[in-house]
């Protein structure tokens, strides 16, 4: 009786160990704007924000969340790193009327950056 409860839980174990091989790469990362700056139409306050994106490597649609809610969507593409990028980085572009937009966000220990289209 011990030996059929010892296997059942070594096979569950082995189980739920190895869903961790197949699970998808996130597809989100965190990051946080020190000043204000445009994500597609939407200027954003400074603060910590959470990029979720969905589509193909070089078509992606990007949404913007804070506290749960999508608060700006932009497309974008996703940039293969050469090295795992060592902080979360966020590339901000002067646009032609001197205001800031969010041009690129690198993820902490990702190799893959967030290249968001220009507004």
């Amino acid at each position: 009786m011990h030996t059929l409860r010892y296997l059942a839980l070594s096979a569950a174990l082995m189980i739920m160990l190895s869903l961790g091989a197949f699970a998808k790469t996130s597809n989100s990362g965190n990051f946080t704007l020190f000043q204000k700056a445009r994500i597609g139409s939407t200027v954003l306050a400074p603060g910590d924000y959470k990029a979720e994106w969905t589509g193909p490597n070089n078509a992606v649609t990007v949404s913007i969340v804070q506290h749960g809610k999508t608060i700006a969507t932009a497309k974008g593409s996703l940039k293969e790193l050469p090295t795992k990028a060592s902080d979360t980085a966020v590339t901000l572009r002067t646009t032609h009327n001197n205001n800031q937009r969010v041009e690129e966000i690198d993820f902490n220990n990702r190799t893959e950056a967030l290249m968001l289209s220009g507004s």
